[in-house]
């Protein structure tokens, strides 16, 4: 059974932050596409735990490089540039934040997503 529940956590978790990049790549970039945010969200996860894993230990440095490198999946999977790829992060994170504040609120769901760091 708890199988079971880390994989409904995962896919809701996944679902959650590829929304948050689905409404920042709509607003930014002009991109329509809920299953191009998905996949984003799975590799900038899987990115950011590589990289948060190596350099993760180091003081200031791992976690901006973390975050450094979920941007850059970003950069590489819409158009625009970094300061492109940094303005769907941050609208991402806001839209992730407000869908996570009103599922903890009517307690359907823990206070975290997986593919928007810090959420």
């Amino acid at each position: 059974m708890a199988l079971i529940d880390s994989l409904i956590v995962f896919v809701v978790s996944l679902l959650i932050g590829a929304l948050g990049i689905y409404v920042g790549a709509r607003v930014i970039a002009g991109r329509d596409d809920y299953r191009y945010a998905i996949v984003t969200a799975l590799i900038g996860a899987i990115v950011w735990s590589v990289v948060a894993f190596f350099l993760g230990w180091i003081p200031l440095l791992g976690p901006l490089a973390a975050l450094f490198a979920y941007v850059t999946v970003i950069n590489f999977r819409y158009p625009g540039g970094y300061i492109d790829a940094i303005g769907i992060a941050l609208v991402a994170w806001a839209a992730s934040l407000a869908v996570l504040y009103v599922l903890a609120l009517l307690n359907v769901a823990a206070f975290e997503a997986l593919g928007v760091p810090g959420v």
